[in-house]
């Protein structure tokens, strides 16, 4: 298979993590939005996270041709209502400053009870190339809040999560562990077998 894929993503902690996860599994050149010619991009303004990644898939997949994966995430939380949800980068305002992010966060929650502190991270992962392919699949990790920032791995709202079963938050866990549970390991996961398939019938024969 000799077809490159395109993570729809300029932010390069999530490139690094989705090659991780990739690379394993699929034995073809892998490209970010850096590595191709730019195109103006629309706001991700889907209600929710499939919304956003079929956005940002079918407009990247319209402006070059590639097969391309695009993702969107975020942290629920069930004090919140569901909230951040898809304004999880933007929590503190447009800059997605991820520090902004938690600090404020942690501020809303000051008054919540540790018990009540439950939370999950989404992803969607949507796959869209040539001939109507156009697939969405979800994962989650559930999990809870603490107050502190721990660990210095990850990037966003990890510090401060807890996945269900583990005493280490996202940013404490070893890269490859956290692929294992994470929502985004588990949405690409799900993903791979429509991946592989378009791949398989992209493939010259002969």
């Amino acid at each position: 298979m000799s077809t490159s894929v395109l993570l729809a993503t300029r932010n390069q902690h999530k490139l690094v993590e989705l090659r991780r996860i990739l690379a394993p599994r699929v034995d073809v050149e892998v490209l970010g939005l850096d590595d191709v010619a730019p195109f103006d991009e629309v706001p991700e303004s889907g209600a929710t996270f499939a919304e956003n990644a079929f956005i940002k898939a079918d407009e990247a997949f319209e402006h070059t041709g590639i097969l391309t994966v695009a993702d969107d995430s975020g942290l629920t939380v069930d004090a919140l209502n569901g909230m951040p949800g898809v304004l999880s980068a933007r929590w503190a305002g447009l800059a997605k400053d991820d520090h902004a992010n938690v600090r404020l966060l942690i501020e809303q929650l000051a008054d919540t009870p540790d018990e009540r502190l439950g939370a999950a991270f989404v992803c969607a992962a949507a796959l869209v190339g040539p001939g109507g392919v156009r697939v969405v699949e979800e994962g989650r990790m559930a999990g809870r809040l603490i107050r502190e920032r721990r660990g210095e791995n990850g990037f966003g709202y990890d510090p401060i999560f807890v996945p269900d079963g583990y005493s280490l938050t996202s940013a404490e866990l070893a890269p490859q562990d956290k692929d294992r549970i994470s929502h985004r390991g588990h949405a690409l996961a799900a993903l791979l077998p429509h991946l592989l398939a378009t791949l398989e019938s992209l493939t010259p024969r002969g």
